[in-house]
């Protein structure tokens, strides 16, 4: 939605979460401010000789559960708010899964699709030699986010090393598997929502085997929810998205063929038997579980009044602005947080770490059942608050949350 920053949405949920457990003042204004900023200027030496200059930050929000997890994002319209909100949703995400970790984010403002692999290689490699005496296992531990993949956490984790002549494979997670990456790693976001939907669904009486599902944002994590949602549940997928538009077929779409053509063509629109339809009409498609995995604030208070699903579960970050937050729980929609549907990501990378740290790999059946175990104990924590408060599921996960980043800060002596 023009004119809504990310970090403006994430702070109105904070207040508003800070009124129900009616937090002092002083506490709730430590919570609003990033606790470390870092800006940089990342000078590249481009393939036809010429040098740019590009602008980078990374932003710690706060460490009271330990040190810092987020992702890093190469994205040329991303602003630091985003980046702000980014860091602030990790904090609530780890506190909400429990995991030992704070929340951070960052990232670096280019157009990675105009680069090439030399180009990108050394300014993941910039990037790292201008923040490293900021980051490291046991202070800030990156990720891959937005434009970012495990080749370039490769890159990253190898600058790291280079400067300090040891081994330390936790420093960066999502990592290619030859170099200590974890198994379950690229579909843990789409999965651990999965198992979410699964506990919402008999909240709500859905039979998941006959439910019709619609995915906004065929990008990975919008793949790996229409297989899924295929392949666990035996759930319809009739509709899919990104940013060139949309298809539905009533009968259900097969989501590996949709990967392939939109492989094939830069896009899913136009694949065969299918009907076109836009990103705007699939939010607002009568169906039983509604997966909003793309971009932020685009369902607002001008669609919420119309949407139809029974279930809805937020793959993307922030994808909700506050006023249709409160329309949707009036009309009765289950509404699952961005910052619990999708944090089987951090879940992972956290599983990640624990492995590096002990120098052994989990099989994907231990990952796909710790990772279970995390997000259901999660999901029934903030069913729990809901129900206690009287409050919508967004509000109970930050209830949640906000209460254990503040008793942590409170054991430390920081309040």
């Amino acid at each position: 939605m023009a004119g809504v920053s990310s970090f403006d949405v994430a702070d109105k949920q904070l207040a508003e979460c800070a009124e129900i457990l009616r937090l002092d003042p002083g506490v709730h204004a430590m919570l609003r401010h990033p606790m470390r900023e870092i800006h940089v200027s990342l000078p590249v030496r481009m393939d036809d000789g010429t040098t740019r200059v590009f602008t980078g930050c990374r932003i710690q929000y706060n460490d009271a559960k330990g040190p810092t997890k987020g992702g890093i994002r190469f994205h040329p319209d991303k602003t630091i708010d985003a980046m702000r909100a980014q860091a602030a949703w990790m904090t609530w995400k780890c506190a909400l899964l429990d995991l030992p970790l704070g929340g951070a984010g960052g990232g670096i403002m280019c157009n990675p699709k105009e680069m090439s692999r030399g180009e990108l290689e050394r300014l993941s490699r910039a990037y790292i030699d201008s923040i490293i005496d900021f980051i490291g296992p046991e202070k800030d531990i990156p990720a891959p986010d937005i434009y970012t993949d495990p080749q370039v956490m490769a890159w990253m984790m190898d600058e790291y090393f280079k400067i300090f002549r040891q081994s330390q494979f936790g420093v960066i997670t999502g990592k290619p598997l030859a170099i200590g990456g974890s198994v379950g790693r690229a579909d843990a976001a789409a999965r651990g929502g999965m198992y979410t939907i699964r506990e919402a669904a008999k909240i709500c009486g859905v039979d998941l085997a006959r439910s019709r599902v619609a995915v906004q944002g065929f990008g990975n994590a919008g793949y790996f929810a229409s297989l899924l949602s295929v392949s666990l549940f035996g759930a319809k997928v009739v509709a899919v998205s990104d940013s060139r538009g949309g298809i539905m077929n009533p009968a259900g779409l097969d989501p590996e063929a949709v990967r392939k053509y939109k492989a094939m063509t830069g896009s899913v629109v136009g694949l065969p038997g299918t009907e076109p339809i836009s990103n705007e009409q699939l939010l607002e498609l009568d169906v039983d579980i509604l997966i909003p995995a793309a971009i932020e604030n685009v369902i607002t208070d001008v669609n919420a009044p119309r949407l139809k699903t029974r279930i809805l579960a937020e793959l993307a970050n922030g994808p909700t602005t506050p006023e249709a937050d409160a329309i949707l729980h009036k009309k009765g929609i289950h509404h699952i947080p961005d910052f619990l549907c999708n944090a089987g990501g951090v879940t992972v990378s956290y599983f990640e770490m624990v492995q590096n740290a002990y120098m052994y790999h989990w099989d994907k059946e231990m990952v796909h059942e710790r990772l279970d175990k995390k997000m259901t104990a999660s999901y029934h924590a903030v069913l729990d608050a809901s129900k206690r408060f009287n409050i919508n599921l967004r509000k109970a996960a930050y209830v949640v949350a906000v209460t254990r980043v503040v008793e942590a800060m409170r054991i430390r002596g920081r309040i």
